[in-house]
């Protein structure tokens, strides 16, 4: 019998992450299995050594919950098996790597090591799948107002994005820095670094990133087009077709990118979101 620690985040899929996470039992009905919230945990490196040399972590959320578990265990060798198991909204980081959305967990060692990182407002994160900028932000911070009112509604990211070009969002001007080498964009409508291909809750917008690659990372900039012609082409980014309008859409790829605009937006880091942002600048970890 193999012991499994299952770490679940209660604020995954819309408030449903511990029943989201009860399904493990029927995966696992032979095995002894423990569900803890991983939200009261300050102390990884004081959980993992409380632990039995045998035991197996699951971790059980959406990107938002993997993103603060790669950020909490910052700096820590981890020696127990860590395994994912997708019970998030949009599971972004699952749809880039596993086809069958919520399968058998599977594991995260390859995924978790020599991660990039972000460097916003003097603070440095790691990240998982990537940095929307731009609309995308705006988009992660509409949806925080309406969580706060109705915790268990379900965010309509697409949606909001759509109202967000037609009436709300206003284009910046961007400088973007890769590698040393500068650009200036006009008209700008996101700037998204990525280490993965999707995000927003499956927009493939980088369709050629590899996350297990040689540790380059993509920006995607959005630009010099109105709104009617970027509410046309925006649909598109769910299947990476986007990128076909070169005239719009330009990707440079990198180690070291770093994205200002002229005014502050939001910022999101694997669905988790700040305000106020000029700039941001993003490593490859390896």
């Amino acid at each position: 019998m193999t012991t499994y620690r299952i770490l679940y985040n209660p604020l995954a899929n819309n408030g449903k992450g511990l029943e989201t996470s009860e399904a493990l039992r029927a995966m696992f009905a032979e095995d002894d299995l423990h569900f803890e919230d991983m939200t009261a945990i300050s102390d990884y490196a004081a959980y993992f050594s409380g632990l039995s040399s045998g035991d197996i972590v699951i971790l059980c959320g959406g990107d938002g919950t993997l993103n603060r578990f790669i950020n909490d265990t910052d700096g820590l060798e981890l020696h127990h098996e860590i395994l994912y198991y997708a019970a998030g909204s949009g599971n972004d980081f699952c749809h880039d790597v596993q086809s069958e959305q919520n399968g058998k967990p599977f594991s995260l060692t390859a995924y978790i090591k020599d991660l990039p990182t972000v460097t916003v407002k003097g603070k440095t994160y790691r990240f998982l799948n990537g940095i929307g900028y731009g609309i995308d932000g705006y988009c992660c911070e509409v949806g925080d107002a309406i969580r706060a009112q109705n915790p268990q509604q379900k965010i309509n990211y697409a949606g909001i994005a759509i109202k967000g070009l037609l009436f709300h969002y206003k284009p910046t001007n961007a400088t973007i820095k890769v590698d040393g080498k500068e650009y200036h964009y006009s008209k700008v409508w996101l700037a998204p670094t990525m280490n993965g291909r999707y995000y927003g809750g499956g927009m493939m917008i980088a369709p050629a990133q590899d996350r297990l690659g040689d540790g380059s990372l993509s920006v995607v900039v959005l630009h010099g087009s109105g709104k009617l012609k970027t509410l046309v082409v925006f649909p598109s980014i769910f299947k990476g077709e986007h990128i076909k309008h070169t005239e719009m859409v330009s990707i440079h790829t990198g180690r070291e990118i770093s994205v200002s605009f002229d005014r502050p937006v939001a910022l999101q880091i694997d669905g988790e979101t700040i305000l106020g942002v000029t700039e941001y600048t993003a490593r490859a970890g390896k």
